[in-house]
């Protein structure tokens, strides 16, 4: 029996990015779902089952670390931030307000798919139980 594809919910208000974000993960086994703004993605993410998230910074109805903010109060799903925005400040602020993870557009999918796998192992590694050496 195999296992239950992981379940993304993808956040950008470009649809180019969420239509090329939705193939690369789809083409992976993951199934995808999809928001366009900060208020859909809320109410996607209360609403179903989710293993990870996918953000994006620039949404149009509010800031995409009011999303991270909002999700990470009442949720452990592993959270990765995708922005334009480089800043060491910024990427250090999004770390600190619950984000797992922070990649600079452009990217290439082959390296966030990589990061997708090593927050999903660390989710996994928590929700298990694993022994840790003391």
């Amino acid at each position: 029996m195999s296992e239950p594809s992981p379940i993304v919910l993808v956040i950008d208000d470009e649809v180019q990015i969420r239509r090329f974000l939705r193939t690369g993960f789809e083409l992976n086994g993951f199934i995808v779902h999809e928001a366009g703004t900060g208020a859909e993605a809320i109410r996607s993410a209360t609403l179903r089952p989710i293993d990870l998230v996918i953000v994006d910074l620039g949404l149009p109805d509010m800031d995409g670390a009011d999303v991270v903010e909002r999700i990470r109060s009442w949720s452990s799903v592993p959270i990765i931030v995708l922005s334009v925005r480089s800043s060491e400040a910024q990427k250090v602020h999004l770390l600190e307000l619950g984000a797992d993870d922070y990649v600079v557009k452009p990217f290439g999918m082959a390296e966030l798919l990589a990061r997708v796998r090593v927050a999903l192992r660390r989710q996994m590694r928590a929700v298990s139980g694993e022994p840790t050496v003391k």
